[in-house]
């Protein structure tokens, strides 16, 4: 409010008065007891101070109005402005962003630009046009992560190489600063090469590309090592179109495995497989090169688009077949390294890179050796004759019986029919047993010829291999270099004796040793076996007869040629009863005659023969004749 005071040669103090009006008048103010002379009041025009005689028209008042709100920028909240700073101060920034009021900013949000000063324009987020103060509020941290997510999102579509600080240390790897944002750096994506301290690249600005983003997470994995190997791929094809086949470089072993070697051809690797180490055979590659060795190689083969190269070293040396001795030759006696070992037979290294096969006949006499694994392995040094070799193909054929006379040439002269031998067990299979009389001369004992008395269903249940044997030698097959024998002819056919003994009717002493749905098998005196079928080995109470039962049986059958005894222990107590014929509705007894046959007679005998023979089987196999 604008003050008018009336002046005097004499001046006295005044005080406002406000009159009902409204308005305002001046009133003297005594000073020292006197009361001053009265005071003329002047009325105040309120409606005509500070204005101008300035009139608009309605057109150019619209056009200012207009001028006016474009002064103002459109902005809204949760997006980012560019701001212009106002003042810096050691706690806080101020910004304008055009808006009625000005934003605050904590001074903490700048600190990575030290050398900010007011007049910058610097880009902010508007967080809410105003808050509960009516203070508009900003933040600059966040404007710079989603500016920084946008710029991190182009260069990952765009494959770019972007520029980062890394801050520090984390679990796995390290956290570097992008664009004013935190990425990860994986601990394998720094460098090529395995890196153990990671505290080395702290505070260090370096080169990365984006390798993951996560939108949803806004997360960000950036690679060093993308960069390096990119290089190194710039560099390979740059070497390999230099490269031509036959061509001889040297490299230095880079790795070794089991399959190869890894070469470093100065910027691109090289595999040496392990058979292009040596014309001979090795079994790992450590026994021709080292780690770090340098070693001249030439190139093989290589893939331009694979970028793979394939080298070789022992084709810097001539074939071992090409430098070979004149003295190997047909019949020549060698000895050489098993290197190779496989049923049909055995690879021997006479010399680096010169092989030679011993097939598995040529291994030993013996008729039986079906695999050279039987007796050779891989590292045996054996002493072998050439058969034949090829020069040209580069083969050879091997032999280890051939350095010992054929066993077979003299073996009737030394093995005559009916002498008698001791033999070792070869081979056991289900129609005898291979005894090896001499190396390369052995015979078979049919599984007939084991017993006299046993009843064998396979000959494993009489021997096992390993174990020695005595036989007799029965008959020799030179032509087709066989021999029979047998063991039960080292004693008489017991069978003879038997027949007197175990007459029919005879009642002897037995234990039941098997017992089966049909019957049960039954040691009689003498070690001899005979069979008793299931009503048969009833006794006295009706009780049914057990494994390990000792009885008394009678012979209800006896068959010398079959080598069979048929047995009853209900016999010993208990009397057939005679069989019943009905005629014309009568019942008849039979022919009293016919009651007195044998008792191996009629359809007992019959059942008796027919079970046995199921039972018992046969010894001989069907396509070898019977005794």
């Amino acid at each position: 409010m604008n003050e008018e005071v009336v002046q005097n040669s004499n001046p006295q103090p005044v005080a406002e008065e406000r009159t009902g009006d409204g308005q305002t008048g001046v009133t003297a103010v005594p000073v020292n007891g006197n009361t001053p002379p009265p005071v003329t009041e002047i009325p105040i025009d309120w409606d005509s101070k500070g204005k101008k005689e300035v009139i608009y028209s309605p057109e150019e008042r619209t056009r200012l109005e207009e001028t006016y709100v474009k002064s103002f920028q459109s902005i809204s909240q949760r997006q980012v402005v560019p701001g212009k700073i106002i003042s810096v101060s050691p706690k806080e920034v101020v910004v304008n962003i055009g808006y009625k009021s000005e934003g605050v900013i904590s001074a903490s949000e700048f600190k990575y630009n030290p050398d900010l000063k007011a007049g910058d324009i610097s880009d902010v987020f508007i967080e809410t046009l105003e808050d509960k103060d009516g203070q508009l509020v900003l933040s600059h941290k966040i404007a710079r992560i989603l500016k920084a997510w946008d710029r991190v999102t182009e260069a990952f579509q765009k494959n770019e190489i972007i520029t980062g600080l890394i801050k520090c240390r984390t679990k796995g790897g390290l956290i570097v600063d992008v664009f004013g944002m935190e990425a990860f750096l994986p601990g394998s994506q720094i460098d090529v090469k395995p890196i153990k301290d990671y505290g080395m690249f702290v505070g260090k600005t370096m080169e990365f590309k984006v390798a993951k983003i996560n939108n949803e997470h806004k997360n960000v994995v950036v690679s060093h090592k993308a960069l390096i190997e990119a290089e190194m791929e710039l560099q390979k094809k740059e070497i390999i179109s230099k490269l031509e086949k036959g061509q001889v470089l040297e490299g230095t072993v880079k790795n070794i495995t089991s399959y190869g070697v890894f070469m470093d051809l100065g910027g691109v690797d090289g595999l040496i497989h392990i058979t292009d180490l040596s014309w001979g055979r090795i079994s790992h590659p450590e026994e021709i090169v080292k780690l770090g060795q340098k070693v001249n190689v030439v190139i093989l083969e290589f893939d331009e688009e694979k970028k793979r190269i394939s080298l070789g070293l022992k084709q810097l040396l001539p074939h071992p077949w090409d430098t070979l001795e004149d003295t190997f030759i047909s019949g020549a006696k060698l000895k050489g390294k098993v290197v190779v070992v496989a049923d049909y037979g055995a690879f021997v290294e006479l010399k680096p890179g010169v092989e030679g096969l011993i097939h598995v006949s040529e291994i030993s006499w013996s008729q039986h050796l079906r695999s050279a694994q039987e007796f050779l392995k891989v590292g045996d040094f054996v002493d072998a004759v050439i058969l034949n070799i090829d020069r040209a193909e580069r083969k050879m054929t091997l032999s280890i019986k051939q350095l010992t006379t054929n066993p077979w040439d003299n073996v009737p002269s030394r093995y005559p029919a009916g002498s008698r031998h001791k033999g070792k067990i070869i081979n056991i299979a289900p129609y005898g047993v291979f005894v090896e009389l001499e190396p390369g001369v052995d015979g078979l004992i049919h599984i007939s010829d084991l017993s006299w008395t046993k009843k064998i269903k396979h000959p494993s249940e009489f021997t096992k291999a390993g174990e020695l044997i005595d036989v007799v030698i029965l008959d020799i097959n030179t032509e087709n270099k066989r021999i029979s024998l047998g063991h039960k002819q080292l004693e008489d056919n017991p069978w003879e004796v038997f027949e007197t003994v175990f007459t029919i009717g005879s009642v002897h002493p037995g234990t039941i040793t098997e017992l089966h749905d049909k019957g049960a098998k039954v040691v009689l005196p003498y070690g001899v076996e005979g069979y008793a079928s299931v009503k048969h080995l009833v006794k006295k109470d009706d009780s049914k007869s057990a494994v390990d039962d000792k009885l008394d049986f009678k012979v209800i059958e006896f068959s010398k040629e079959h080598k069979r005894i048929v047995l009853s222990h209900t016999r010993t107590f208990r009397e057939p009863e005679p069989l019943e014929e009905k005629t014309d509705g009568q019942e008849k007894k039979k022919n009293p005659k016919k009651e007195n046959k044998p008792e191996n007679s009629g359809k007992e005998q019959g059942e008796g023969q027919e079970t046995a023979s199921n039972e018992t089987g046969g010894n001989k196999n069907e396509s070898e004749p019977s005794e």
